[in-house]
């Protein structure tokens, strides 16, 4: 029997109308619907490409909103498994996955694994949330020979990022709004930047100035900072 093929598919920021052709492809032809799974709360991925999805069974897989490397290794191991057995029964799979999955993704973990195993694995990228929020906010990222830093608000200190001579992108900034606002108050950059929550989705909200941002900006925020002038 042919083995399957594992797709890791980018369905974008949260507007379902920015799914690649590619994706819509993908998702509407695979067997299987893979689906990060947090154990608690909305599955965003299946909710952006839901009208694909309809009826295709789906896999759940364990997506744990930790930092244990030990825990984070058994759910990525025990994923890949149970995406193999699915390939070996000729399955296609689709794991959506938000943004691209190249940037800051969980999928790649999976990927990784799968390949390795040599099973035939694919990626499938898909909008960005920086270049969604950038389009929010009608502005551009960088220009010229101007650069551009991405970085993981919620997962480290970001005092060192904010001496890089580049304009700055913050994601999955929620957990870090007060200490973030309060490092570029002190380097004079609070004036710079801007912030967008649920980019794409129906929760959407846009605040030009950062410091007008509330507090309890979830975890899907991202923030801006303009340090070329633009």
């Amino acid at each position: 029997m042919k083995k399957g093929v594992l797709y890791g598919v980018g369905v974008g920021p949260g507007d379902p109308e920015l799914l690649t052709l590619k994706a819509q492809r993908i998702i509407s032809q695979a067997d299987t619907v893979a689906v990060p799974d947090k154990g608690a709360g909305e599955k965003t991925a299946l909710r952006i490409a839901s009208a694909l999805v309809e009826s295709k069974p789906l896999l759940l897989c364990d997506a744990p909103m930790v930092r244990d490397p030990k825990r984070l290794e058994e759910a990525y191991t025990r994923n890949a498994e149970r995406i193999i057995g699915e390939l070996d029964q000729g399955r296609t799979v689709a794991f959506l996955t938000l943004g691209d999955p190249s940037i800051y993704s969980t999928y790649l973990y999976t990927h990784r694994r799968v390949a390795a195993a040599g099973y035939e694995a694919k990626i499938i990228p898909g909008v960005p949330s920086f270049c969604a929020v950038a389009a929010a906010l009608g502005d551009g990222l960088c220009e010229g020979s101007g650069r551009l830093l991405v970085v993981p608000a919620s997962h480290r200190d970001m005092s060192d990022c904010l001496d890089v001579d580049a304009n700055l992108v913050f994601m999955k900034a929620g957990r870090e709004i007060g200490a973030l606002r309060q490092a570029l108050a002190e380097r004079g950059l609070l004036d710079r930047a801007a912030l967008v929550e649920n980019c794409g989705m129906e929760e959407e909200r846009v605040f030009p100035k950062f410091a007008d941002a509330p507090e309890d900006s979830g975890y899907f925020s991202v923030v801006v900072v303009k340090r070329d002038g633009t």
